[in-house]
């Protein structure tokens, strides 16, 4: 704040600066992962999947199986969202619980077939996804704002993936 005399001889104080929208690196972050997620959503709206039951189905695409809990702990959510996640992907037969390897009680997560196959469909629209909003930046650039985008989430200690 600056502090100044009025011609009454009062004192007044103003902002030393008000920053604009556009001043802030968080404005230019959003506004590009808002159009990027966006595009990717509709991408996989067009395969009835949405960004969270793919986030789901990607994790566990390199897993045989895994408990909803870690699965849970893994992605940042809460069980209960995982659940409706599991609801959701089991009644598209993308997903299935089996019998626990350690209690048999408890049944794990894993991929149908049909999940598994998929995956790389779904990983090939997340590419061209990619390529549409990055492509025409140079190698180094894109691992320029990779490796920043990586520190700012390790430094901050980020864990809640994003999956909307």
């Amino acid at each position: 704040m600056i502090v100044s005399l009025s011609t009454n001889g009062t004192a007044m104080t103003e902002p030393a600066h008000v920053s604009g929208l556009q001043d802030h690196l968080g404005y230019w972050l959003r506004y590009v992962s808002n159009q990027v997620s966006h595009a990717f959503s509709l991408k996989l709206a067009a395969r009835d999947v949405t960004v969270a039951e793919w986030v789901m189905l990607r994790e566990l695409y390199d897993q045989d199986a895994m408990v909803p809990s870690a699965l849970a702990d893994r992605l940042g959510m809460t069980r209960g969202a995982i659940s409706k996640l599991v609801d959701r992907l089991a009644a598209k037969a993308l997903l299935t619980g089996v019998p626990g390897t350690k209690d048999r009680r408890y049944q794990d997560l894993a991929l149908t077939s049909g999940g598994r196959a998929l995956v790389p469909e779904l990983s090939g629209l997340a590419d061209r996804n990619d390529a549409e909003f990055f492509g025409h930046l140079e190698p180094a650039d894109r691992a320029a704002i990779h490796r920043l985008m990586v520190d700012i989430v390790r430094r901050s200690g980020l864990r809640t993936m994003p999956v909307d």
